[in-house]
């Protein structure tokens, strides 16, 4: 639920340059609903990792009262973003496999 109103909120709501080519994967919530980690993957990789984090923080305070809203939370949660370098490794591994493929003659 949380991850769904974020990938909203970055589609239609958060207009920041840095954050251009972004997709978030995953949230982990801590039990309490107080602290989450977002994780993200960027169409260009590692390289705009960094910028993007700066664009999730400079608009912390509008995700935080957005989500508190839509999701009708008691207590608005604080976010963590990081990179996650999950589908970056996929593609690697796959390239590398397609690579060392038998080949059919």
């Amino acid at each position: 639920m949380v991850l769904r109103e974020l990938s909203v909120m970055l589609i239609r709501d958060l207009r920041d340059p840095r954050l251009r080519g972004v997709t978030l994967t995953a949230v982990r919530m801590t039990d309490d609903l107080r602290h989450g980690r977002v994780y993200f993957s960027h169409l260009e990789g590692r390289v705009h990792a960094a910028e993007a984090v700066k664009g999730f923080a400079s608009a912390e305070g509008f995700i935080r009262r957005n989500l508190g809203r839509t999701l009708g939370l008691r207590f608005t949660p604080a976010f963590d973003f990081e990179f996650d370098p999950g589908p970056e490794t996929a593609v690697r591994i796959g390239a590398l496999l397609r690579e060392h493929q038998p080949k059919e003659e």
